[in-house]
């Protein structure tokens, strides 16, 4: 295949290609982001209180 060829080929499918290359770099990027913030949160876990309502029937 020779660089004519391939320079043909590139400009017939620019528009997908340039479309393709932009989904890779934003999957890549929140995969980044969510490996990023996983590693980053140590916290403590969450403790949930209950709580007794108590209905006052003097009013």
């Amino acid at each position: 295949m020779t660089l004519q060829e391939i320079k043909k080929i590139v400009k017939t499918y620019q528009a997908n290609i340039v479309l393709l290359i932009g989904v890779i770099l934003i999957s890549l990027l929140s995969f980044a982001m969510r490996y990023i913030v996983a590693r980053s949160y140590y916290g403590p876990p969450l403790e949930l209180e209950t709580f007794e309502i108590i209905e006052n029937k003097e009013l």
